[in-house]
C-alpha cells in the first residue's frame, strides 16, 4: 500500500510540474499585447459641483395696452429684435385726441372766465377802499376767482391725462431684446391692460437658474465671500459659455434640501435660448499639484478603481486606485499611482496581468520595443 501511495504521488508530481512548464510555455509563446500609455502628471484641477439649470432672460416684458381701441398699425414682424424706445404698435388715437381737444376747449374757457373773475375781485378790492361797496360784495367776486381757478387747475390735469392717453396709442418697446409671437394683428380690437400684444426678452446677457444640495452651502458661501464665482455651461452640441453667479437665493427649500443660484452669462453667440435645459459647472476651489492620469485609464472592477501600470520590463501590474474628481479628461489619483508612472489608456481589454505589452501611439503605430525581459 504505502508503494502504491508513493507511486501516486510522484505522479501527481509530475503532472503538476508538466502543467507548469506548459503555462509557461504558454505565456512565452503569447505575443505582447498592443497598449497606449500616459505618465501620471501633476495638474491644477478645481473642485468642481455639476446641476442641471434652466436659461432665463434677463429681462422679459409682456407687451399689454394701456388703452382699448383697434389696432391701427404694427410696425415689428415676429422674432425681431428691437431697442428700447422702439415703436412697436399703433392704436387708433382719433377718439382720444377728440378728447383732447375737448379739454383743451375746456381749458380755454375757463381759464378766461378765471381771469375775468380776477379782474373783477381786483376792482371790488380797489372799490372797498374807497367805500364804494361793501366788503362782502369784494368776497363773493374772490370766491367767483378762486373757484374759477380751480376749474381751470382741474380742466389742466384732464389736458395732461388726455395728451397721456394719445401718447398711449404709440405703443414702444420698455426694453431691447428680441420678440416672441405677435399675439394680435392690424384691425384687432384691443381692450386695456388685458390684450397681450407680444413678448419681449433680453437674450444678451441671460441667466441661468440652478440648484446646489445644502451640503454645499457653507463652503459655497465662503468661496463667495472671497470674490467672484465663476460657472460655466454646456449645452447641446458641446457650445460651452462662460459666467458668474449672480445670485444665491436666502432660503434652503426645505422640500428639497437645495439651495436655489443664478448665473450671469453675456451670451454673445446667443448659444444659451431662454427655457433650454442645460449643463451647469460651478467652480468652488482649485486642487494645486494633483496627481492625475487620463480618465480613460481607470477602469471599475469588482474590487474598485484600478489602472494598468507598464514596468521597466514591459509587463502589465494591475493597481488598484483611489481615484479623486475629474476635470475636462484628467482625473485625480489620491492614491495608487506616482507621477512619472506609465499608466494604459487604451487595450485594457487585451491586458493580462504580469504579461507582456507592447506600447504603441493612438493611431496603432509602433511607439516603443517590447524590449527584452
Amino acid at each position: 500500500m504505502r508503494s502504491l501511495l508513493r507511486c501516486l504521488f510522484m505522479v501527481a508530481v509530475l503532472c503538476l510540474g508538466a502543467g507548469c512548464a506548459e503555462k509557461k510555455r504558454k505565456q512565452a509563446a503569447r505575443p505582447p499585447a498592443p497598449v497606449a500609455v500616459a505618465i501620471a502628471a501633476t495638474a491644477n484641477i478645481p473642485r468642481t459641483v455639476q446641476a442641471v439649470g434652466t436659461v432665463e432672460a434677463s429681462e422679459t416684458v409682456t407687451i399689454r395696452p394701456q388703452l382699448s381701441g383697434e389696432l391701427a398699425a404694427v410696425y415689428v414682424a415676429e422674432g425681431q429684435e428691437v431697442s428700447r424706445g422702439q415703436r412697436l404698435f399703433q392704436v387708433d388715437p382719433r377718439p382720444w385726441q377728440a378728447a383732447l381737444k375737448k379739454a383743451e376747449a375746456s381749458f380755454t374757457r375757463n381759464r378766461v372766465i378765471m381771469e375775468n373773475a380776477r379782474r373783477d375781485y381786483e376792482r371790488y378790492a380797489r372799490l372797498v377802499k374807497d367805500g364804494i361797496v361793501t366788503q362782502e360784495q369784494a368776497d363773493s367776486y374772490r370766491t367767483r376767482a378762486e373757484s374759477a381757478a380751480a376749474d381751470m387747475e382741474a380742466d389742466r390735469a384732464v389736458v395732461e391725462h388726455a395728451r397721456l392717453q394719445v401718447a398711449y396709442c404709440t405703443i414702444t418697446a420698455p426694453i431691447s431684446g428680441r420678440l416672441g409671437n405677435l399675439a394680435v394683428h392690424r384691425g384687432n380690437v384691443v381692450k386695456e391692460n388685458e390684450t397681450a400684444l407680444v413678448t419681449i426678452n433680453t437674450i444678451t446677457p441671460v441667466n441661468v437658474v440652478f440648484s446646489l444640495p445644502e451640503r454645499d452651502l457653507a463652503e459655497l458661501q465662503a468661496r463667495i465671500g472671497r470674490g467672484r464665482v465663476a460657472v460655466e455651461t454646456e449645452a447641446q452640441g458641446g457650445v460651452k459659455e462662460q459666467g458668474v453667479v449672480s445670485f444665491l437665493d436666502n432660503t434652503v427649500d426645505q422640500a428639497t434640501g437645495a439651495i436655489r443660484l443664478k448665473g450671469r452669462f453675456a451670451n454673445p453667440r446667443r448659444t444659451l435660448w431662454p427655457g433650454q435645459f442645460v449643463q451647469v459647472v460651478l467652480t468652488l476651489d482649485e486642487r494645486t499639484g494633483a496627481v492625475t492620469v487620463p480618465s480613460p485609464a481607470v477602469q471599475t472592477g469588482q474590487q474598485g478603481s484600478f489602472v494598468f501600470t507598464v514596468a521597466q520590463d514591459m509587463t502589465a501590474e494591475v493597481r488598484p486606485v483611489v481615484v479623486g474628481p475629474a476635470h475636462r479628461g484628467l482625473t485625480v489619483i489620491e492614491k495608487g499611482v506616482a507621477v512619472g508612472e506609465r499608466v494604459v489608456v487604451d487595450g485594457q481589454l487585451r491586458v493580462m496581468p504580469g504579461a507582456r505589452v507592447e506600447i504603441v501611439a493612438p493611431d496603432g503605430k509602433k511607439s516603443e520595443p517590447a524590449g527584452k525581459p
